[in-house]
């Protein structure tokens, strides 16, 4: 089956087209010849005796263009329909990866609605609705999303109303890690030749990193963060224990100077005993709650990690002190702004 073709030509192309018919029409009027009309146009004569035909059929209606087989051929419904198939992904339709490409996207076009589009016209299709080529963010698979929904509204409210109860600190906690392999990041080049950033091959250790946003409504909002560095040491702890988390958690205490509403995720380290035993005992000042498993966009201290990582992106680093020194430096250039502590609240959709 031959499908009619969609989304082909440019508005730009089917005006070009119109004024040749227009001006076939006046050869005829005139009583040009169908060859030297051809010759006149840069067309062929077969189409000049088509219009011929249509003119001396309908006038100059017929020979105006009845629409062009690039216009799109997708009606609102079937559109919304095609979106809605779209934001299933690719597995969920039997291709093996999550990446949409214009030629899987003309294929699904063509399976639900029996309609053939170019890659072209599948391209200005999807932008004409609002999709565009994006980097996507990974999730993991085990993410319960109507977990993270319910919990937006509850956690958050019952969070809230703590805190104001208690006259409170909202604190958001997070970690993350750095080796000495920089995050890659973009940079100008020449085209064709991509570029090569070179880092060191060998070399151990991690930094690793505990840190703390922490917010209060009248009050500006607070950065606290804790740094330790692992070189492979024989019996040096490669990262933060439930002592650290206690110290950093009474650390903050101390300098926001009043209680706290703690909110961080499920790390097998946050639910030992001890720190259970500790947060019982201090129960009239510190308040707890537990993010959703698989759920760090609503953890506004991972906006503070990604400015870091940007930071250090492409960093040649000589030895492990180094990369220690510039996230130092980057976290605490980012506790005198406020507002970009703020915008990380605002990036997890999440209010106070």
């Amino acid at each position: 089956m031959r499908y009619p073709q969609g989304g082909g030509l440019t508005d730009t192309e089917r005006d070009a087209r119109e004024r040749v018919r227009l001006q076939a029409v006046a050869c005829f009027e005139s009583g040009t010849k169908s060859r030297e009309v051809a010759d006149a146009l840069r067309v062929s004569e077969r189409s000049v005796e088509r219009w011929r035909r249509q003119w001396r059929e309908g006038g100059h209606a017929g020979v105006a263009s009845k629409g062009s087989p690039g216009r799109p051929r997708l009606s609102d419904a079937q559109m919304a329909r095609l979106e809605r198939e779209l934001e299933r992904g690719p597995l969920a339709h039997g291709w093996i990866d999550q990446r949409w490409t214009l030629a899987r996207v003309k294929t699904m076009i063509g399976r639900l609605f029996h309609v053939s589009y170019t890659v072209e016209g599948t391209w200005r299709l999807l932008r004409r609705h609002g999709w565009s080529w994006q980097q996507p963010a990974r999730r993991a698979i085990e993410r319960d999303d109507d977990a993270v929904e319910l919990w937006k509204p509850g956690g958050v409210a019952a969070g809230k109303s703590t805190a104001a109860a208690n006259g409170a600190w909202v604190v958001f906690e997070d970690e993350a890690g750095q080796s000495m392999t920089p995050p890659r990041a973009k940079t100008w080049g020449r085209k064709g030749s991509t570029p090569v950033i070179r880092v060191r091959g060998r070399g151990s250790g991690r930094v690793s990193m505990a840190g703390m946003t922490c917010y209060k409504a009248g009050e500006r909002s607070r950065l606290i963060y804790a740094i330790r560095e692992y070189r492979g040491r024989k019996e040096e702890p490669k990262g933060f224990g439930w002592k650290d988390y206690r110290d950093l958690v009474i650390r903050a205490s101390t300098q926001l100077g009043g209680p706290i509403v703690l909110v961080w995720d499920n790390l097998r380290m946050h639910l030992v005993a001890p720190l259970r035993e500790f947060f019982g005992a201090n129960a009239d000042w510190l308040t707890v709650f537990q993010l959703p498993t698989y759920a760090p966009d609503l953890n506004a201290q991972e906006g503070i990690w990604s400015l870091v990582k940007r930071d250090i992106g492409n960093l040649a680093a000589a030895d492990l002190g180094q990369i220690t020194r510039a996230v130092k430096r980057k976290l605490k250039m980012l506790q005198y702004q406020p507002g970009v502590i703020d915008g990380c609240l605002a990036g997890t959709g999440l209010t106070l």
